[in-house]
């Protein structure tokens, strides 16, 4: 047989408590009655209740775009939901008119200032020939000025100093030609500099705007069923639809793998008591009571949540599910039984025949307390260990006598 669905007693030995202050209140008022021990089966199961997901899946939610701050974004393409997909199959797809115009545009741009730099690359070319030119002739023409200084000697004076100062001309045109020629190169680096930064961050745009333009084309990262979610729109829930516009960072849908199955429990801290990882369990699906299937306790959360209150507190329970059928699918509510425990033929008494002395359990045997050892309690039994014999009577409910 099976024993009560537990929601707060784990199957550990049970805790001495204190005399007849754990007693119920109205035990006084209950009359008292007579059963006999048992010997039979017991099983300890705690039911919780929880939602179906898979162990792989993927959440598609609305991309948000590079470099710009739009906050919505209209869908044009959406699956439908159920369909099963590959990966690289499209999945959504969002209005990318604009970005494949900016995409446009910016490629134009980049292609111009390309080329401007092309060309100012070759018009400054000539012109520093020219400038190379105009250098060398002018050291030419010192060298020469020199010559004809250097025959002052057998020259009237008047023409040796017209030497000098075609000299002192030639080097002071020079000199300028050359600091003029620094700083020429100078501006058309600068001048090339400035087309180039143009020219790199039109093409930054350009790429954003192709990214922009891709990231609005979602596909399947693996093979899967798609999900869809529902959202908060127009006041009510429901699910998206084409034509519709949704905020950046929404999520979408799921792309469920076609994997193991898991159930998800948000448990009472109440009900720790007992569970243990590897327990075994037996899910339900609420949406289809006659399928069962089996599982065990994975994973207990190490940290516990605030729950309704906050004085209780919540934790999370991964219950993983052997096999799959086409039945099971993520979001389905489902009801989970925890096995605690099992004893076989064990001794059992109604709980309300368990009463407590000095913290020591025992029974009334006609009118008298007999200490008892206790393995365990359920809701509904209590599993003793010794102390008692089958078929002997006990009291359940009345006063306790002294």
């Amino acid at each position: 047989m099976t024993g009560g669905v537990c929601g707060c007693i784990g199957s550990r030995a049970a805790t001495p408590r204190d005399d007849r202050a754990a007693a119920p209140t109205t035990a006084a008022a209950v009359v008292p009655r007579s059963v006999a021990v048992q010997r039979r089966d017991v099983t300890h199961t705690l039911r919780l209740h929880g939602t179906v997901e898979a162990e792989n899946s993927v959440a598609i939610v609305t991309p948000r775009i590079l470099g710009q701050n739009a906050n919505a974004l209209v869908v044009t393409r959406l699956i439908a939901n159920g369909t099963r997909v590959r990966a690289g199959d499209l999945l959504v797809e969002f209005d990318r008119q604009a970005q494949l115009d900016a995409a446009l545009e910016k490629k134009a741009e980049h292609r111009d200032l390309e080329e401007q730099v092309r060309r100012t690359l070759a018009e400054q070319a000539e012109r520093r020939a020219r400038d190379d030119t105009a250098l060398k002739v002018a050291e030419n023409a010192l060298a020469l000025a020199g010559l004809e200084v250097d025959k002052n000697e057998l020259l009237p004076r008047i023409e040796a100093e017209k030497n000098l100062l075609l000299r002192e001309g030639a080097e002071a045109e020079l000199a300028q030609l050359r600091k003029t020629y620094a700083l020429k190169l100078q501006a058309a680096r600068a001048e090339v500099r400035i087309l180039e930064v143009r020219r790199d961050r039109a093409r930054r745009a350009w790429d954003h705007a192709e990214q922009n333009a891709e990231r609005l084309s979602v596909r399947a990262p693996i093979d899967g069923l798609v999900v869809l979610r529902t959202v908060w729109k127009g006041g009510r829930m429901g699910e998206v639809q084409e034509g519709e516009e949704v905020r950046t960072g929404l999520g979408l849908l799921d792309v469920v793998a076609d994997a193991a199955m898991r159930v998800r429990v948000r448990l009472n801290q109440a009900d720790l008591t007992g569970l243990s990882v590897g327990l075994p369990a037996t899910m339900t699906l609420d949406a289809y009571p006659t399928r069962s299937y089996t599982g065990r306790l994975e994973r207990l959360s190490p940290v516990a949540t605030p729950g309704i209150s906050d004085k209780v507190r919540a934790v999370l329970a991964q219950f993983s599910v052997v096999g799959r059928d086409q039945v099971l699918t993520p979001d389905l509510s489902a009801a989970v039984d925890v096995r605690l425990g099992h004893w076989p033929s064990a001794l059992v008494v109604p709980r309300a025949a368990i009463r407590w002395r000095d913290r020591q359990a025992g029974v009334l045997v006609g009118g008298t307390f007999r200490p008892i050892t206790l393995t365990a309690l359920t809701q509904d039994d209590a599993v003793i260990g010794g102390g008692v014999r089958e078929g002997d009577q006990v009291t359940v409910g009345g006063e306790d006598p002294a």
